[in-house]
């Protein structure tokens, strides 16, 4: 029989008033009783339609029945036939809104936890699993990687598993993309992510790092070293600033400035050499996963006040609910229905304060998100010496302007068509949130499935 409890088992958690001090990571996982006893409230159902939330198509209730039977490492090894990276997707997919929503179990309760469950297999099989992958036969064909973030890791893994000889162009001097220089520490630890990236070297994928396409090489020139067919998944890491005035004072950061120095630059270390200002007052401009990371770090890094401002109310907050609910429980402060006016400083061009305006909700605009409108008279001041900017990116430009025949939309994302990544380009794949702006980890994997697929029938018929 089933464990008809209607709640999930709870997650182990550091307390607020200690983890918001340091880097480590919040939630602790699941113990082996733990995931037996969540694994038991699965129903098994016959249509799997947790299995319809899930991008990368991850046979859910067939890894979850491994686990209710203690069966750990063969559990792991079924979520690894379509997901490179469970130890990442288990903690930082927004299970709630993908395949636990569909999930039986929460029409009258709390659905099974399936991203709990797929973080403890991936963490029990990296802990007590010997096993390296071996690397496949090869087919002798080439392909290239351009992004050593989600969506190009996913690719390349999928590729290699094929038999093909991988690439992957990296710009920065780690891989691991968005997953590296943008999420924190304390939500996803940077040694789980090296793990997964050496899984795939053991494949024999080829890491270039350092190397910058539409710099180092233009895409028509790595054409000419060889490749057959290219992955374009190089994100979108352009960032959108505010467009207030007073907002290139000292003191205001993007998000992906201040997360990049913090994570992939480790300022949050002692003795870090990375400079970052070590502000007091500190208010955040957005509402989404990327605001509440830059929130918390800033609470980490000895900010004593941290404000959230998002112009429209909490029910429209983007960000998930389980990161709203720790930075809440960290001391971070929401500011609702607040729109910046401009960003004030003194004589020395320092960050002071940030000028808001208090809105209220109107009709819903084209995203379906009822439309902020000013209350006049209502502007107010947060005083302050430290702004991040947290509203959206978009794709560098750098692919786009160096590759003649790649067509792009008016936000400069590139033009591919959703099932197969194909773009107007010959040869040239792409996908992740170089094609749709910024969006989530396991969307961007994906997409790079799906490209993977599609190149490799791409060159099949190429070469018939």
């Amino acid at each position: 029989m089933p464990n008809m409890n209607p709640k999930k088992c709870p997650m182990p958690e550091q307390a607020p008033d200690v983890r918001n001090k340091n880097f480590d990571e919040v939630t602790l996982g699941y113990t082996a009783e733990m995931a037996v006893e969540e694994a038991q409230r699965c129903l098994n159902c016959k249509n799997k339609p947790c299995m319809t939330g899930c991008p990368v198509q991850v046979k859910i209730p067939e890894f979850i029945a491994l686990v209710a039977e203690g069966k750990f490492l063969e559990a792991a090894a079924k979520i690894k036939e379509t997901s490179a990276l469970p130890a990442v997707c288990g903690r930082v997919c927004p299970q709630e809104s993908q395949c636990e929503c569909h999930c039986v179990r929460g029409i009258k309760g709390e659905a099974v936890a399936i991203g709990r469950l797929e973080r403890f297999v991936a963490d029990y099989a990296r802990e007590n699993s010997t096993e390296k992958p071996v690397k496949p036969a090869s087919n002798g064909h080439r392909v290239a990687i351009v992004g050593a973030g989600p969506a190009g890791l996913t690719c390349a893994g999928d590729l290699a598993r094929m038999g093909y000889e991988v690439t992957v162009f990296e710009a920065l001097h780690t891989a691991g993309g968005v997953l590296m220089y943008g999420i924190p520490e304390f939500r996803l630890p940077k040694a789980i992510v090296q793990k997964e990236i050496d899984t795939l070297k053991d494949l024999g994928v080829e890491f270039v790092l350092n190397f910058v396409v539409g710099r180092s090489e233009t895409i028509d020139e790595l054409f000419g070293d060889g490749f057959e067919a290219i992955f374009v998944g190089s994100g979108a890491g352009l960032p959108t600033f505010i467009g207030v005035p007073g907002e290139n004072a000292n003191g205001v950061y993007s998000a992906n400035e201040y997360l990049t120095r913090i994570n992939l630059m480790k300022a949050y270390k002692e003795n870090s050499d990375t400079p970052i200002y070590h502000a007091k007052k500190v208010a955040v401009v957005g509402g989404g996963n990327v605001a509440m990371d830059a929130a918390r770090c800033a609470k980490r890094m000895g900010a004593d006040e941290v404000y959230i401002v998002y112009r429209r109310s909490e029910k429209e907050l983007p960000a998930r609910l389980e990161e709203i609910h720790h930075a809440k429980e960290e001391g971070v402060v929401f500011k609702f229905l607040t729109a910046p006016l401009e960003v004030l400083s003194d004589e020395n061009f320092n960050v002071t304060g940030l000028k808001c305006q208090q809105m209220e909700l109107g009709e819903p605009d084209a995203s379906g998100r009822r439309r902020p409108i000013p209350v006049e008279g209502s502007e107010f001041v947060i005083d302050l010496d430290c702004v991040i900017a947290a509203i959206g990116t978009s794709p560098n430009p750098l692919i786009r302007h160096t590759t003649p025949g790649l067509e792009t939309n008016r936000k400069g994302c590139i033009v591919a068509d959703d099932e197969h990544g194909i773009t107007s380009k010959d040869g040239v794949f792409a996908g992740g949130d170089a094609v749709t702006g910024a969006a989530t980890v396991i969307l961007a994997m994906g997409a790079g499935k799906r490209a993977a697929a599609a190149m490799d029938e791409y060159i099949k018929n190429k070469n018939k």
